[in-house]
């Protein structure tokens, strides 16, 4: 079997924190390297949990998942989500939070969070896939001590929009938590 590591090697992606309240008042939430956008119209974003992770456990009880994405200054809250298990600690007594819609935890700190409304769930091999409906979404203000100035990405490299335009990646965009940024974590868990 082939695998992806020489593609994925080469990739770093934003990765998020997603958390999930079940029914009977229990709440978990994760570190996650994989999630995207999968539909415009109607709006969709997908997150891939592990199926060794309590969260995945708690996310299979719930109604609505919260996504969230971090500064990457944020590096001691991404290290709670991805190193510690919620079978061992209630990450929920150290970081400040709101219940969101379908009692989902939302972080108050986040640089930008959704919740979704959990619409189908997909067997992905060793993580499960959630198809996520927003209904809510939010954002901090910027933070002058951990964005630049102008809301850019320091170290901004030029790339090629889809009309052939040269701008700097991530203009406008703070500078969020990524892969490379926590590739040195040991998982709270089996990955």
């Amino acid at each position: 079997m082939t695998g992806l590591d020489v593609f994925t090697d080469v990739l770093d992606h934003p990765v998020y924190v997603v958390t999930a309240a079940a029914g009977d008042g229990e709440r978990a939430g994760c570190l996650v390297g994989f999630a995207s956008q999968c539909s415009i119209e109607p709006a969709r974003f997908t997150v891939w949990l592990s199926r060794n992770n309590h969260t995945y456990l708690v996310a299979c009880r719930s109604s609505h998942l919260a996504v969230h994405v971090l500064r990457r200054a944020q590096i001691e809250t991404a290290r709670l989500f991805g190193e510690e298990t919620g079978d061992e600690v209630d990450k929920f007594t150290r970081v400040t939070w709101r219940t969101g819609p379908g009692g989902a935890p939302v972080l108050a700190d986040a640089r930008a969070w959704f919740v979704g409304r959990v619409e189908e769930r997909w067997d992905g091999g060793d993580h499960v896939g959630f198809l996520l409906t927003p209904v809510a979404v939010g954002a901090s203000e910027p933070d002058k001590a951990t964005d630049a100035e102008d809301g850019t990405q320091p170290e901004a490299e030029g790339v090629a929009d889809p009309e052939g335009s040269v701008r700097p990646e991530g203009a406008g965009r703070p500078a969020l938590l990524r892969l490379s940024d926590v590739s040195d974590f040991s998982p709270g868990h089996p990955a």
